[in-house]
């Protein structure tokens, strides 16, 4: 007869099979809470159905005054202050560096390059911007007239009052 060779579960055989069930419930409730869950974190992009058609926001208007915005935290990269449409950021070409070059920045008035952007890996001053900080606009954004996607109520550490004082 079929299933004579095999004995009953023992023990440690059905505390293995009712920990991998109750494994699986647990699995199966927390999937069922995650789809059903509160949102704490608003969307910030698109429709809630990503199949729905939905009107497309105004792109952002730059900000052209030239004026540089003082910076949010100490190692916070520049905003861009002007307006960088159609400049050419490729392998070949950087247009950013016609103006903001070493050699270029007296006759442009642009800021310099920081000293940063000429160290390689290993801390070494090299002669020209480093592969690494050759495209600006990884880290370099351009300064637009945009609202805030969420909530922000960061403040300077340096402009918060010392309730003590």
């Amino acid at each position: 007869m079929r299933g004579q060779d095999h004995p009953d579960l023992s023990g440690l055989g059905r505390c293995l099979l009712g920990a991998v069930l109750s494994g699986s419930l647990i699995l199966l409730a927390g999937a069922i809470y995650a789809q059903n869950a509160p949102r704490i974190v608003p969307r910030v992009t698109g429709n809630a159905s990503p199949m729905n058609e939905a009107p497309i926001p105004p792109i952002a208007r730059p900000i052209t005054d030239d004026r540089r915005v003082m910076r949010n935290y100490p190692e916070q990269p520049p905003v861009i202050p002007h307006s960088i449409d159609n400049y050419q950021l490729t392998l070949r070409t950087n247009r950013c560096l016609d103006c903001h070059r070493r050699q270029y920045t007296e006759a442009s008035g642009a800021p310099m390059i920081s000293v940063t952007h000429f160290m390689d890996r290993d801390g070494q001053v090299i002669a020209d911007v480093t592969p690494r900080r050759y495209f600006c606009t990884a880290c370099h954004v351009q300064q637009t007239d945009a609202a805030p996607l969420v909530q922000n109520t960061f403040q300077d550490m340096l402009l918060v009052r010392d309730p003590k004082q």
